[in-house]
């Protein structure tokens, strides 16, 4: 797998397929309790996350987005209403895929100099990280999937409750404490 991506310069997670499914081919008895132990929703759940994050950068909505936003007028505002999107979105997808889309978006705020450059972008990084325990990101579907616990559903209600309560009440109060007291 290291000499095909460093060589041949191809995608590392099609290299791992790829020798996954010749190990399979060569060995199967040996493997399929491996394969048994694969939590597939969280995988199907995984993969259809990473897609919904990359058909929303390709179709330029983010972007959109990040334009309506810069032209409200009010920085204030407009960092506000970054630190709710940039949550919302990664309660669905990647934190770290999210907050690579949001920086450049951000690039205008801290350019007309009103706002602390600290203080935006650390509260865009809380937004998106607490966020993660929402059974539709990455890591929620891990924790749900890997759960031990009497009844999954009930479980992941409560979690799905609480990634609510989460995506309302955490960019306001990072927006608050980091935004608010360093902007001009």
């Amino acid at each position: 797998m290291v000499v095909s991506t460093v060589l041949f310069g191809l995608n590392v997670g099609v290299s791992a397929i790829c020798v996954s499914a010749i190990l399979m081919l060569i060995s199967p008895s040996r493997h399929s309790k491996i394969v048994d132990d694969i939590s597939w929703p969280a995988v199907v759940l995984v993969c259809g996350m990473v897609t919904y994050m990359a058909v929303l950068t390709q179709n330029g909505t983010l972007e959109m987005l990040g334009d309506a936003a810069s032209r409200l007028g009010s920085p204030l505002l407009t960092a506000l209403i970054l630190c709710f999107a940039v949550g919302l979105i990664s309660a669905f997808g990647s934190s770290m895929a999210t907050l690579g889309i949001a920086l450049p978006l951000a690039a205008p705020l801290l350019d007309a100099g009103e706002l602390g450059a600290f203080g935006l972008v650390v509260a865009l990084a809380f937004s998106a990280t607490v966020v993660d325990v929402s059974p539709f990101s990455a890591n929620g579907a891990i924790v749900i999937a890997n759960a031990d616990v009497a009844d999954r559903t009930r479980f992941q209600r409560k979690m799905l409750g609480y990634c609510a309560i989460t995506v309302a009440a955490a960019p306001l109060l990072a927006w608050l404490l980091l935004v608010v007291p360093f902007s001009a």
